[in-house]
């Protein structure tokens, strides 16, 4: 399986590449900070991190002279975290690794070119989706939200995915 997450690392200043105050799980607010994308590949026998890419934020790559000064190649343009993950995914199936599933949160989930590369690719996926994500219907497009209000209370069943950084995980 391969697993795609960002993360980002606390940064002071604006000079270190792709820095500006953003949004990051690691502080878990909006802060100064560098934002990096991974390709994780999972198997019974464990896991390794096998691609990253660096974030550069629009208020970067619409710069060509601060692109410059922080030597970014000059063919680096733009591109949305899922963007970024799609062409690791890409990559990482091109080189011959042995996937069937891909699973991320919902900055991935959410994003329908993503979800398009893995269809065409024939992988299954497990992505996250914001709880306003728009999900296809017989009665046409709902709300996550309200389609799962709509779920009885006794069709849930709570499992565990683990113990994280903060305890269970439910």
């Amino acid at each position: 399986m391969l697993v795609v997450d960002e993360t980002g690392d606390l940064k002071k200043g604006t000079h270190t590449v792709g820095v500006q105050r953003q949004y990051t799980g690691t502080a878990g607010r909006i802060e100064n900070a560098q934002v990096a994308v991974y390709l994780t590949y999972t198997s019974r026998h464990g896991h390794a991190g096998i691609d990253r890419a660096l974030y550069l934020p629009k208020s970067w790559t619409s710069d060509p002279a601060r692109c410059r000064r922080a030597d970014v190649p000059e063919n680096v343009g733009f591109s949305t975290k899922p963007q970024l993950a799609a062409q690791m995914i890409e990559r990482a199936l091109d080189a011959g690794v042995p996937a069937a599933w891909v699973a991320g949160d919902e900055v991935y989930g959410d994003n329908p070119h993503l979800r398009a590369v893995l269809e065409r690719r024939q992988l299954g996926y497990v992505l996250a989706i914001s709880s306003t994500h728009r999900v296809p219907t017989a009665a046409g497009p709902q709300r996550a939200d309200h389609l799962v209000k709509r779920v009885p209370r006794r069709a849930w069943h709570k499992l565990s995915a683990g113990k994280g950084a903060k305890g269970y995980r439910w």
